[in-house]
């Protein structure tokens, strides 16, 4: 008897090792599985560039919830972009990537930034922006051929940009994040709206009227409303406009609205009839997206799009309100990496300077520059 409870303790143990070793093996499985799941893309597409690894302690910190922000960065402002990303990655713990558009020619440098500098953590996509897509959209100025700024319209294709998001944060090269992007991202969206914008009569801006900008603040200063095209539309004239260099996008409504071909629509039309105003008061990419979005946007936290720092050299706002601000924002002539802006030193905190050498920090006095 002694023999078999010996016998009966040594299977015991024979089996929970057993056991043991099963279970040790299923978990390994399972990571696996996980492993090899989380790998593979369901629709197999490979984006040109992308930093998938977090490091495991940054894993940890950041919130797992990706967040979209798509920004265009031009050869000659790639510092702007450099220095609005850093801005943005250093204020939040959410997981933010990065949908940087570009042209084939910025690449390499572009790469080059991002990898040999302290921004080697951040999650990016670079997205080649073709500018046939503009072709019959754009009015191009045989004289002024090179003044076309085919990035400035990469904004219109938000969806083909971020084809899997549901939601995304489109931003401008000039601006500075003093606070977490998540909070612009939470910004709420009315049921049916597609876009929240910052409109242009809200307190913060209209503080100072911009000088010989026209009717900065309303429809009047962006569309030709001698046209009939125009008139036709409805569009009552004193419509405050809205600043559409840092807005809100729900990517779902924008496709089943088709924003897209909505904006393309106008564009055509106005190469054919020139709706625009004359007196234009700011880029030509705000005009259709006026149209487009008449009554039909939500709306960003006016701090959320402090702008006009860009507008004069001279100071616009008080030392006080610019470190309140969310989000400062260089519109106008005078960017903060090249002409002599207002509260550079805020923007060069930001800066990382480029490790090739080609993009450096030309201070210079306004009076040098005509306005362009």
């Amino acid at each position: 008897s002694f023999q078999s409870s010996v016998n009966i303790s040594i299977l015991i143990v024979a089996v929970v090792i057993f056991l043991l070793v099963l279970h040790h093996n299923f978990l390994g499985l399972s990571d696996f599985l996980k492993r090899e799941l989380s790998d593979s893309n369901p629709l197999g597409l490979q984006p040109i560039d992308f930093i998938p690894a977090v490091p495991q302690r940054l894993a940890d910190e950041r919130n797992d919830k990706e967040i979209s922000v798509v920004v265009a960065a031009s050869d000659e402002r790639l510092g702007g972009a450099i220095a609005a990303m850093n801005s943005i990655y250093r204020h939040t713990r959410s997981n933010v990537v990065f949908h940087i558009v570009t042209l084939n020619d910025t690449v390499d440098h572009l790469r080059l930034w991002l990898s040999n500098t302290a921004l080697k953590n951040l999650r990016y996509r670079i997205l080649d922006f073709d500018p046939h897509v503009l072709e019959g959209k754009v009015q191009v100025d045989p004289q002024k051929a090179d003044t076309l700024k085919p990035l400035t319209f990469a904004r219109f294709y938000l969806p083909s940009l971020v084809p899997h998001a549901e939601k995304a944060i489109y931003v401008d090269d000039d601006i500075i994040v003093q606070d977490d992007i998540l909070e612009l991202y939470n910004t709420p969206l009315k049921p049916g709206h597609a876009a929240a914008f910052s409109d242009d009569c809200d307190s913060t801006t209209n503080k100072v009227a911009v000088r010989g900008a026209g009717n900065q603040y309303n429809y009047i200063g962006f569309l030709d409303y001698k046209k009939e095209t125009i008139r036709k539309l409805a569009m009552k004239a004193n419509t405050c406009s809205f600043n559409p260099g840092v807005f809100v996008a729900n990517l779902t409504e924008w496709k089943l609205q088709n924003i897209t071909q909505q904006l393309e629509k106008w564009m055509a039309l106005n190469v054919a009839e020139e709706l625009y105003s004359k007196s234009l008061a700011g880029s030509i990419t705000t005009p259709p997206l006026l149209i487009v979005f008449y009554k039909q946007h939500s709306s960003i936290d006016p701090m959320w799009n402090v702008r006009h720092l860009g507008s004069s050299a001279g100071k616009r706002y008080s030392p006080q309100f610019v470190k309140a601000a969310k989000l400062l924002h260089w519109n106008g002539h005078f960017k903060p990496w090249g002409r002599t802006a207002s509260y550079t030193e805020v923007w060069e905190k930001w800066y990382v300077p480029d490790p090739t050498g080609k993009f450096s920090l030309i201070r210079r006095h306004s009076e040098a520059y005509e306005a362009k």
